[in-house]
Order: C-alpha cells, then structure tokens, then sequence
C-alpha cells in the first residue's frame, strides 16, 4: 500500500523511470504527489499578502501509474 513517505517509482508517462518520496495522497481519487515529479507551472494572481507570477508545484499522479520502490534489492515491489 502506497503511503506518505514512501519510496516510489514512475511507471509511465513523461517522469518514467524516476524515483521520488510521496508528499500528499488524494484517496477519494487515487491520486498522489511525487517530490520532484510531474512539475506543472501555475499562474498565480498578485494579492496584499502573496507577489504573483509563474510558480512551478508537483501535481497529482494516479495510483496505478506508481510502484513501491524498495531500495534493499534495487527492485520495485508490487503493490
């Protein structure tokens, strides 16, 4: 079972191959954020408190798009 922390890897898409920790998971959706995978860039509107501009920020991943990376053997474990 994926979790918050785990180690993970990137079985399609743009990022395949990569290697991240989870940050965020989204249950309700089978979704979860990987550190430093599938970065989007979002336009933010200036208010008083924020200075506005491009930010780039992880976006969510589907669940069956990730495997539990075990780094004892080097192998990806199923899930």
């Amino acid at each position: 079972m994926i979790k918050k922390g785990i180690k993970v890897k990137i079985l399609t898409g743009k990022d395949k191959n990569k290697e991240g920790d989870v940050i965020e998971i989204d249950r309700k959706n089978n979704r979860a954020k990987v550190k430093g995978v599938n970065i989007v860039k979002k336009h933010v509107k200036t208010t008083k408190e924020k200075k506005g501009g491009i930010v780039s920020k992880e976006n969510f991943i589907h669940l069956s798009n990730l495997a539990i990376f075990n780094t004892k053997n080097k192998n990806e474990a199923k899930k």
